[in-house]
C-alpha cells in the first residue's frame, strides 16, 4: 500500500548518524553533509516507485553534487523479509547503478526512525545549517516513470535551497512503499 510522507516541517534539525556504506566506509551526517545544502534519500532496492525513478534519483544528485549538495541513500528495510534490499544486494545495486552518492544500511532501522521516514523514497532536502527546507517528492512519477520533460521539483528545490537556504513553500509529498519494519520483541 503507497504511502506519503507529511508536510515538510521547516526548520527540523538533521539527525546525525554513523552508518556502514556499500564501498566498506562507515559515514555520518559530517562526512556527507554539502557547503550549500544536504539531501538525504531513504530507498531500497525492491520499490517499484524507487526503480521507476532510480536514474533520475542518480542524474539529479549527481547534478546537485556539483552545485555543493551532498547526497547520501539510506536502506532501511527489514532485509531478513525483503532479501532484495540485504546489504549485499545493496552493494550490486551501488555498483550496477554507479550511484554517485555513498548508501548506507540502517539495520537496525534507528536511522530511519529519528528522521521518522515513512516511504521509499522519502526525501530530506537541508540548507547549509541543516534545517530541513525540503521534504516532497521526486517528480511527479509514481510506480512508472513520468515523462521526460516533466518538472524536477526534488533538483528545482535543492538548486533554490542551495542559493538562497530556503526551500519552496509549496511542495507536493512524494508517495512510495512503508519501511519495511522490524518485528519487535
Amino acid at each position: 500500500m503507497a504511502k506519503t510522507p507529511p508536510v515538510c516541517e521547516f526548520g527540523w534539525k538533521a539527525r546525525d548518524f554513523k552508518l556502514p556504506a556499500t564501498d566498506g566506509r562507515m559515514l555520518s551526517l559530517t562526512d556527507i553533509r554539502g557547503p550549500k545544502g544536504t539531501l538525504v534519500m531513504f530507498i531500497c532496492n525492491h520499490c517499484p516507485y524507487v526503480i521507476a525513478v532510480r536514474d533520475r534519483i542518480i542524474r539529479d544528485a549527481a547534478e546537485l553534487m556539483t552545485l555543493g549538495v551532498g547526497v547520501v541513500a539510506i536502506s532501511a528495510n527489514d532485509a531478513e523479509a525483503y532479501p532484495r534490499d540485504s546489504f549485499e544486494n545493496m552493494r550490486a545495486i551501488a555498483e550496477q547503478e554507479r550511484f554517485p552518492f555513498p548508501y548506507l544500511y540502517d539495520e537496525d532501522q534507528s536511522v530511519v526512525r529519528a528522521y521518522d521516514a515513512v516511504c521509499t523514497p522519502d526525501f530530506f532536502g537541508f540548507n547549509a545549517g541543516l534545517e530541513l527546507q525540503y521534504r516532497g517528492r521526486l517528480d511527479a512519477s509514481r510506480k512508472e516513470e513520468g515523462p521526460a520533460d516533466v518538472r524536477r521539483d526534488l533538483f528545482e528545490a535543492m538548486k533554490q535551497i542551495a542559493e538562497t537556504g530556503e526551500g519552496p513553500l509549496d511542495q507536493v509529498p512524494s508517495m512510495g512503499c512503508g519501511i519495511k519494519w522490524k518485528e519487535t520483541a
